[in-house]
């Protein structure tokens, strides 16, 4: 017996010495253990520093919680959980979370499953096209709607220019320009694209043979619905409800401006106004709550995906997309498409558009009208005195977002093809599991705790490290690793498709590491590196959440420009510069389907 334990214990250590042999000549062993020491500073060290962050005494309250800075107390989840003002500052945001969460998410659902099974089941007319138009909202950020309501609806509650509406003479209530109904309308409208990409694409795989098949055997439409088709659909249905309320739980831009002006709070908006009122603590356990919603909904998603793959649809050629005939619904059906285009594109994009070049919004005579906001100077105005063109602001948030998160995707893009390279050549497989699930934790928090985290870690020093709050590095720093699940999926999707044999050859022609990468890795994989740029670029560019809480005026960039003139009631000049955004947002998309080839809404055309 001990000498067949010698035996395996000898194996198992030749076997170790074999990995190490082959670590000294290939250096991925290095660079992998480099790649998780920079993603667990930037990913994992934020969130767990921010976790201490609920159980210690922050500078400045130690009156208020009778002991000293860095001690620990329970002080703050008590406050938030079960003080006096708990019902205040928690719950009822919480329940107006959880409200207009699973509300939006339903309504989306609904609609978005309705639309997807036109587009992708039906002979629909426009199909193509329409397939194309009503995922534009999915490009562009989700607060473009929330001001293009608040200009079409806004009253006189909070001052200012009213909307188009009251311009025209009617009298609008509160409930309609704020607070839970237009939140939840806006993140509806923006959600419904989502669902349409998920379900459509599980549609275009579904069999139709089955349904055949169910009709052949007598079955009614009900039961061949009940029976066949959502039970094979469930697991795409369930991914996209669960995914919209983790994205809803942690929403920060429409419930800011559309709930904030009538005192309408959520958890996002609950944990920016702790932060705003120097309540760190109390912030990172708003910033908490919210990660575990994100992570235990996401989780969820995941066992229920394993769970789906145990159950399959065996077929290859000989699977069939038919199309149902609408007979006398064509029309409705066309029109409900067409209506929902009008409603999330063409109303708020217009609307928006129109705004710009009107002193009064919503009247339409020729002398209203005005190019003042885009290139007018010397305006009657405190706090803008140049149009958005003319305005050197403008254009250094512009050249600070571009810059900033430019270079920030650039270094995501290259980590991201790094981590592919590392998760599918390293010989260790500890360290390739390792950094494919940190490089994909951030997207398992929502963007504001995530901000949160962030600011917990690296607004003070650290030994060697400087404070970084109020500087360009610590939103560099911040975009690389909350765009990290994105670049690190694209390097390993393309890393996959990429056999080790050309390397290999140029291994035993004596190349080097680094002359691989030059020669042949980064050449192949060009179209996936700047994939793997352009998405980050394009998330960040449109993002909010990590700039309103990490940018100050010395670092401003288009999002927190944009909603300070929001909050000057520039009305007009805000929207000017959220157009902006969505043009950069919607070429970078285009730029990346004409490089890939491809499209989001490919799969519903074909």
């Amino acid at each position: 017996m001990s000498v067949m334990t010698d035996t395996a214990c000898s194996t198992a250590w030749q076997r170790w010495r074999y990995k190490l042999e082959i670590a000294k000549r290939a250096p991925t062993i290095f660079i992998g253990l480099a790649l998780l020491f920079i993603f667990g500073w930037l990913i994992v060290a934020p969130i767990v520093n921010m976790m201490m962050e609920m159980f210690t005494v922050q500078t400045g309250d130690e009156m208020r919680v009778g002991a000293e800075a860095g001690q620990f107390t329970s002080y703050y989840l008590e406050r938030v959980f079960s003080s006096r003002m708990s019902s205040i500052i928690f719950w009822k945001p919480l329940w107006n979370t959880l409200m207009v969460a699973v509300i939006s998410m339903v309504l989306s659902m609904i609609i978005g499953s309705i639309l997807a099974w036109l587009l992708v089941r039906t002979d629909l007319m426009g199909r193509k096209w329409l397939s194309t138009a009503l995922i534009i909202p999915f490009m562009l950020p989700a607060w473009t709607f929330a001001l293009a309501w608040t200009t079409l609806f806004k009253n006189a509650t909070i001052g200012g220019q009213p909307g188009w509406v009251e311009n025209m003479g009617y009298q609008l209530p509160d409930w309609v320009s704020y607070g839970v109904f237009p939140t939840i309308v806006i993140m509806t409208l923006n959600y419904i694209p989502f669902v349409i990409l998920l379900v459509g694409n599980a549609l275009r795989r579904l069999d139709s043979q089955l349904e055949e098949a169910g009709k052949m055997l007598g079955a009614s439409r009900p039961k061949i619905a009940l029976s066949i088709v959502f039970p094979l659909m469930r697991p795409a249905l369930m991914s996209s409800a669960l995914l919209i309320f983790a994205d809803a739980i942690g929403e920060f831009s429409v419930p800011y401006v559309l709930g904030l002006p009538v005192h309408f709070e959520t958890l996002a908006t609950s944990l920016y106004r702790a932060i705003g009122t120097q309540q760190t603590g109390v912030a990172a356990v708003f910033a908490a709550v919210i990660l575990v919603f994100g992570i235990a909904t996401l989780a969820l998603d995941a066992w229920m995906m394993r769970e789906a793959r145990r159950f399959a649809i065996i077929g290859s050629k000989g699977a069939m997309e038919r199309r149902q005939s609408l007979g006398i619904l064509q029309w409705p059906a066309t029109i409900l498409a067409l209506v929902m285009v009008f409603i999330g594109v063409v109303a708020p994009l217009g609307a928006l558009a129109l705004s710009t070049v009107m002193h009064i919004p919503g009247r339409f005579e020729f002398s209203n009208f005005t190019l003042d906001y885009w290139i007018g100077t010397n305006l009657d105005t405190i706090a803008m005195q140049n149009g958005i063109l003319f305005s050197s602001e403008f254009w250094a948030a512009a050249w600070s977002s571009i810059s900033i998160v430019g270079s920030a995707s650039i270094c995501a893009g290259i980590l991201g093809l790094l981590t592919g390279y590392i998760v599918l050549r390293s010989p260790l497989r500890v360290v390739s599991v390792t950094l494919r699930q940190v490089t994909f934790f951030p997207y398992l928090v929502p963007g504001i705790a995530f901000a949160v985290a962030f600011l917990t870690l690296f607004a003070v020093p650290h030994g060697p490290i400087p404070a970084l709050y109020g500087t360009p590095i610590i939103l560099f720093l911040a975009l690389i690793a909350d765009q990290m699940p994105f670049a690190s999926r694209a390097g390993i999707s393309a890393m996959t498709q990429l056999g080790s044999d050309v390397e290999d050859s140029a291994r035993v022609s004596g190349a080097g590491w680094c002359r691989r990468m030059y020669s042949i890795i980064i050449p192949i994989q060009r179209n996936a590196l700047v994939t793997a740029v352009l998405m980050p670029f394009i998330s960040g560019i449109k993002g909010v959440s990590l700039f309103i809480i990490l940018a100050v005026p010395a670092t401003d960039v288009l999002t927190t420009f944009s909603i300070r003139l929001i909050d000057f009631n520039y009305t007009q000049a805000a929207n000017a510069v959220v157009l902006m955004i969505a043009l950069i947002a919607l070429l970078g998309t285009i730029v990346i389907n004409r490089l890939t080839r491809t499209g989001l809404a490919q799969g519903l055309e074909s």
